[in-house]
């Protein structure tokens, strides 16, 4: 049972971001700090300029794209996405309001605009084979695995034959790296994102393939990216 403080959050919300990301997402004091650069960059260990750059590497290289982002991320993913020259129409869904308002602003600063929605990345409005680019940046690892399974489906379901996914994430953790071997940093990131541990340790190209496979698709990897020693990664799928 979630406490009337959490209750607060819940026009919309599902309860697991509610109850475990309100502080970082859903409270205006929450958003105001972490959609800094230097506070994204301490997060990501000083990469997510690099992040960024791969992500827009591979995204740039496309035809003239409908693309959607799926859900807004602290930084400059969106108004890079809105300046970039391939890009002929730009949607950006999100769950929280909050999240939408602050992304409208960045586009504004830019001069750019996006078909801003209000929509669960879980359960998507939009029609089967809708977008040529389909973008998922650091989201993945902040769902429960049951709302992963269905954000990946939908994800699938939208992208045109032809068209092609983008997913920036932390890397598998295969006990490799020296952080996933360092217990209090392991720890920590496991307290503030609870879904974290199930995600690192999940099989993500096997799902994605399986995912398709059952919707009548082939997704074609092309090789991904690691980052930062391999603690993160930038994955790309041809459809």
């Amino acid at each position: 049972m979630l406490s009337s403080f959490w209750r607060r959050y819940l026009d919309g919300i599902p309860e697991y971001l509610a109850r475990n990301y309100w502080w970082a997402y859903l409270s205006p004091r929450g958003v105001w700090f972490f959609d800094h650069h230097l506070i994204i960059n301490l997060i990501l260990f000083g990469q997510y300029r690099a992040i960024l750059a791969e992500v827009m590497r591979r995204y740039v290289g496309t035809q003239p794209a409908r693309t959607l982002q799926l859900s807004c991320a602290y930084g400059a993913l969106t108004p890079t996405l809105a300046l970039a020259p391939n890009t002929r129409e730009l949607h950006v869904a999100d769950i929280a309001a909050i999240q939408l308002t602050a992304t409208r602003k960045k586009l504004h600063a830019v001069s750019r605009s996006a078909a801003m929605v209000r929509m669960n990345a879980e359960t998507l409005a939009y029609a089967s084979n809708s977008f040529d680019s389909v973008i998922l940046f650091f989201l993945l690892h902040e769902l429960p695995a049951a709302a992963r399974e269905r954000t990946l489906r939908e994800a699938i379901r939208v992208l045109r034959p032809g068209g092609h996914l983008l997913i920036a994430e932390y890397a598998e953790n295969r006990g490799h790296h020296p952080l996933h071997r360092f217990t209090p940093w392991r720890w920590t990131q496991e307290r503030l994102e609870p879904f974290l541990h199930d995600f690192w340790h999940s099989e993500l190209h096997a799902q994605i393939h399986r995912y398709a496979v059952q919707q009548g698709k082939v997704l074609h990897p092309v090789d991904a990216t690691t980052l930062f020693g391999g603690l993160y990664r930038v994955m790309e799928y041809h459809a």
